[in-house]
């Protein structure tokens, strides 16, 4: 699907929503991108304090959707799961193919808390661009790659009239994957 969604002109086909929940059931949304996917999950990467790291450490479960207007008649993919950090070398190798600017804006932000200004930020970045002159800029201890186990994948695919198509797949405890169609 990706492919296809590239051949469409979807101007980002990696842009996926995270759905969260907090333990009090409060939901939050925010627009990710995916950096890996394989038989294993689908891979995002944040730091761990941000809103969204506090809300996947209480409560380890998400759902992705990757919506691609662009594909058909427009496309959803919708991913159901739980959620673990991926291993240190995952997030090492990642981190490592990153921009400069990008590792060094991970040193930088405190992710979600209260920004008083620019000019703090910038001050923020300035002591990071330094700590770091002329060396390799490592991966912040708190910043990481988080792998949602897909147990559900729902394929929706529009149609006129609103009778889109929809396939879901589900899998069980043992590990069968079962594939049935639903109602539009």
């Amino acid at each position: 699907m990706f492919e296809q969604a590239h051949a469409a002109g979807e101007p980002d086909p990696t842009a996926m929503s995270l759905a969260t929940a907090s333990l009090d059931a409060r939901p939050s949304l925010r627009t990710v991108l995916l950096k890996a996917h394989d038989a294993r999950g689908f891979v995002f990467y944040t730091h761990l304090d941000g809103r969204k790291g506090r809300e996947l450490q209480a409560n380890p479960h998400a759902a992705l959707l990757f919506h691609w207007p662009r594909v058909r008649h427009g496309v959803q993919v919708r991913i159901e799961g739980a959620v673990e950090i991926v291993a240190d070398a995952e997030a090492d190798a990642y981190f490592a193919t990153r921009a400069r600017g990008s590792q060094l804006g991970a040193w930088a932000s405190k992710q979600s808390e209260t920004l008083p200004d620019q000019a703090s930020f910038e001050q923020r970045l300035a002591e990071v661009e330094a700590k770091f002159e002329g060396r390799e800029v490592t991966r912040p201890p708190r910043w990481t790659g988080l792998r949602v186990r897909a147990d559900k994948i729902e394929f929706w695919y529009g149609a006129d009239f609103r009778l889109h198509e929809r396939w879901l797949y589900e899998c069980d405890r043992a590990g069968e994957w079962s594939k049935r169609m639903l109602y539009p």
